[in-house]
């Protein structure tokens, strides 16, 4: 049973890898066998995900050195060889990554999976590429893994055709393929600089670099760098998400709720290995203060001049990642632990608002039309002789108006940080961490700018998403109850909930999170548990 286990880093990974694979294979009218092999795949990663949470911690007894899951592709050990690091952070994200997954993909299998060809098989890359980037060792495997979910990204973004959809998506792709070419010139410099792309070791060599070749690794650090902010959605490379995220299919939106927190998560995984060696200031995290207020700045006001919902919510994507950017561009690791707490809760809200928007645009007398899918295109094999729109449509639930003003006003609380949830835990953790710092000497201005930033921006966002509630539910006259399917009601309600929780264990969450931030503040444990008798001070 023991040695089952240590397979477990390459499990999220390898699933939706076969699973997609296998869904290749299958017609498009195969939609049942589509669905099992899509949902065993969701389960499996769920479980996958969550076992690596507890072994991270050490639950049920240690399974690795320091508790830190290295899997050494064909046995080679790094640096030489491919390595698969799961530790206490890369677990968390994937864990976020399997609820997130599961809800769109529940919510897709009542109407979205039929409006195009071979959502299940990109959805699975999609979930691959995610995984596989918060476990890679190496910068480039990080970089396939970047490639492999923005492949499939491309193709879910495009998903249900549309003039508009086309052309959102064209621009997204164009703008990645650029960071994505930033991002292999960055990383041919760094290894024709010190040999390796294994991010323990390059921790080590890092140190010995000097003269010019420290200033080019400097300059390829800070084209690493931008490719990365690229993905981040931080300010002022952030102009294609805005209408790539609104125009994208609900359940492709909600599922690109945490594809900026990738780069964020690189950029901490980066930075907190190379800071200690001494590397360049493209990773030193002062940088990320002013770029974390810019970008909070313009999602405020994105929020406040936008009108339609979805690119309130787009705006509301970059006001979270300039939230964490300003966040951990603080000195020290005290506002870490919150900032990873108000990540879990800013994706979770911003997922379930993006599923809502839909079915809340279905009340208006036009919604129907707007987005019902356009022609029985794909055909299933559990046709009854009704035409595609009318079994896609569902049913009327009861208090269908109820459960969409309350969910909407969960996720305005959410997002704007008003209690009782968890985005309002998440805030006032981050402010009262700031002011904390302030009390150790760290510079106050910083301080007071980022408190001030981040109230000012909570007020702009009451009014937004005020305006927004009263323009969906209040002004139109004719609103009517939509019909909807339980698969499309139940994943709002489980992000609603998983919200909920976070909020009543509070406590041990916020615990888990300052432990994990602490833990990244000890790079050595990461090195040493990767490069074994390799690393410097593993004698020691």
């Amino acid at each position: 049973m023991m040695s089952w286990l240590l397979h477990l880093p390459v499990l999220p990974v390898l699933v939706p890898l076969l699973a997609g694979a296998l869904m290749l294979l299958t017609r498009d009218n195969q939609r049942r066998l589509r669905l099992g092999l899509g949902g065993l795949s969701l389960l499996l990663q769920v479980l996958a995900a969550f076992a690596l949470i507890r072994a991270t911690q050490g639950v049920g007894g240690s399974l690795w050195f320091d508790n830190i899951g290295v899997y050494r592709l064909g046995n080679w050990a790094a640096p030489f060889g491919i390595v698969l690091v799961a530790d206490r952070l890369s677990a968390l994200m994937l864990g976020l990554t399997a609820v997130l997954g599961v809800c769109a993909w529940l919510y897709a299998t009542a109407r979205w999976d039929r409006a195009g060809s071979h959502f299940h098989p990109l959805f699975q890359l999609q979930l691959m590429g995610l995984n596989g980037a918060f476990l890679a060792g190496d910068l480039f495997n990080l970089f396939v893994f970047f490639e492999i979910l923005l492949t499939a990204s491309y193709g879910l973004m495009l998903h249900g055709s549309g003039k508009r959809r086309v052309g959102a998506g064209l621009h997204y792709i164009g703008v990645n393929l650029i960071a994505s070419f930033l991002l292999l010139i960055a990383i041919a410099l760094i290894y024709g600089l010190t040999g390796t792309l294994n991010m323990a070791d390059l921790s080590v060599r890092a140190l010995a670099l000097t003269g010019a070749d420290r200033q080019l690794f400097d300059a390829a650090a800070a084209i690493l760098g931008v490719a990365f902010l690229i993905k981040a959605a931080a300010w002022p490379l952030n102009f294609w998400l805005p209408n790539a995220y609104s125009e994208a299919c609900a359940p492709v939106a909600a599922l690109f709720a945490i594809m900026t927190k990738v780069g964020i998560y690189t950029l901490l995984r980066i930075g907190s290995l190379l800071v200690p060696a001494g590397a360049p200031a493209a990773f030193g995290g002062a940088w990320m203060f002013p770029a974390g207020i810019a970008t909070l700045a313009f999602g405020t006001l994105g929020m406040v001049a936008s009108t339609q919902p979805r690119r309130i919510a787009a705006y509301a994507i970059i006001t979270s990642s300039g939230t964490l950017f300003a966040a951990l561009g603080m000195p020290g690791v005290t506002l870490t632990g919150p900032a990873l707490y108000y990540l879990l809760s800013s994706v979770l809200a911003l997922a379930a608002l993006m599923l809502l928007l839909e079915l809340a645009e279905r009340t208006q007398s036009f919604g129907a039309n707007l987005l019902a899918i356009t022609q029985e295109a794909y055909e299933s094999d559990e046709q009854d002789g009704a035409s595609l729109s009318e079994q896609v449509v569902g049913s009327p639930l009861p208090a269908t108006m109820a459960f969409l003003g309350l969910s909407f006003f969960a996720c305005a609380l959410l997002i704007i940080g008003l209690p009782p949830l968890s985005g309002f835990v998440a805030k006032f953790s981050l402010l009262s961490a700031a002011l904390q710092t302030a009390e150790t000497g760290a510079p106050t201005f910083n301080v007071w700018l980022l408190v001030a930033t981040m109230l000012g921006s909570g007020l702009a966002c009451l009014m937004a998403m005020a305006r927004c509630g009263v323009r969906l539910f209040w002004i139109p006259e004719d609103l009517q109850a939509p019909r909807l399917r339980l698969s499309e009601v139940a994943p709002i309600l489980f992000l609603l909930a998983t919200c909920a929780v976070l909020t009543i264990q509070a406590g041990p969450v916020m615990r888990y999170l300052e432990d994990t931030a602490h833990y990244l503040d000890q790079p050595q444990r990461y090195v040493q548990s990767v490069l074994g008798g390799l690393f410097p001070g593993a004698s020691q």
